[in-house]
């Protein structure tokens, strides 16, 4: 994805202050420009040119994290004003709700994400899930600490408060245990988990879920790909189907997750969204959150495994399920189609 940045002329011979004065300049010209496209008050005499939501679409959505929040700061120093209760007083309906998620970072995204899921009226723990178990070991810290920071609690108490049973476990295990995140794997402990994952499902009647949920939150994404490789070479059979025939609901959404994510992230999302757009109507809550919160992850990778396993491109798949400044929005953050 292309973001814009201000161009200093190679003869300039500049220091520090200069830079800092620079941006500042261009990120309240970028200000100035937002204001005149979204206000519909007279601040600054636009009130007669109502709300210009192509404009803001094209700025926001061509900025990146750092870009965003220089703007966010100095709007707020500029009028004593937050930028986002502007928008929302602009924008509505799917937009807005793309526009907004989109102006928070990485990890305060994904914290407002799961605390939405968590608390809506109709909880939406399939969402809280796939975004905790997507996650390395260093952006849940992040969410933790965004987490606590925007709502005052900690991430864990609303789990324990919101969810149940084996999932809860899994949750509270995920987010709180230490995991190596290097891609060196240890072969003697693939051996010995494969094994005791295989007697706690396949072997045995019933399930021993605490085995899985010990292995599947302890052990690095490299290490489970090993773990699903022995399994399937000893076994004859992958580690999934096992989960699947062994687990069932939110618990058995949370260890495919952790699974599919340890082997192939971008794979994971492009299915995801796919099954957000097939079918009679689009799951637009799935389709806003995926795009929104992998953008400045890993969108490009996300693309290509889409165009691969359904042979049409992920832009082509939105337009044909979207419209208007949201079709715009999105595509804009998907970046060139090809």
């Amino acid at each position: 994805m292309l973001f814009s940045f201000t161009v200093l002329s190679r003869e300039q011979t500049i220091n520090l202050s200069d830079v800092k004065c620079q941006k500042r300049r261009f990120y309240r010209k970028e200000i100035l420009i937002v204001l005149c496209k979204v206000s519909c008050v007279g601040r600054l005499h636009c009130t007669w040119l109502g709300c210009d939501t192509a404009a803001v679409v094209n700025i926001l959505a061509h900025r990146d994290a750092m870009q965003r929040s220089f703007i966010q700061q100095e709007y707020r120093a500029m009028y004593s004003d937050d930028l986002s209760k502007r928008l929302v007083s602009e924008l509505s309906g799917k937009l807005e709700t793309a526009v907004l998620l989109w102006m928070h970072d990485p990890a305060g995204r994904d914290a407002i994400v799961i605390r939405q899921a968590l608390l809506a009226d109709v909880t939406n723990l399939n969402a809280a899930t796939e975004v905790i178990c997507s996650r390395t070991l260093s952006q849940i810290q992040l969410i933790k600490q965004n987490y606590h920071s925007k709502f005052g609690v900690f991430l864990e108490q609303d789990i324990e408060g919101h969810t149940s049973g084996d999932h809860k476990k899994l949750l509270l295990a995920y987010v709180s245990t230490s995991r190596y995140e290097g891609l060196e794997v240890d072969r003697e402990m693939a051996l010995k988990d494969a094994k005791a994952l295989y007697k706690a499902g396949e072997k045995k009647l019933g399930t021993d879920e605490k085995t899985f949920i010990r292995i599947f939150s302890e052990r690095s994404r490299a290490q489970l790909g090993a773990i699903s490789s022995v399994y399937h070479d000893m076994y004859g059979g992958s580690l999934k189907k096992a989960v699947k025939s062994e687990t069932s609901g939110k618990f058995e959404h949370g260890l495919l997750t952790i699974l599919k994510c340890s082997e192939n992230p971008a794979k994971y999302f492009a299915k995801v969204l796919h099954k957000a757009m097939k079918g009679l109507g689009t799951d637009d809550t799935t389709l806003i959150r995926v795009i929104v919160t992998r953008t400045e992850m890993d969108m490009q990778y996300i693309k290509a495994e889409y165009l691969r396993k359904y042979k049409k491109t992920l832009n082509d798949a939105v337009h044909s399920e979207t419209s208007g400044h949201y079709r715009t929005f999105l595509l804009s953050l998907l970046g060139p189609n090809h």
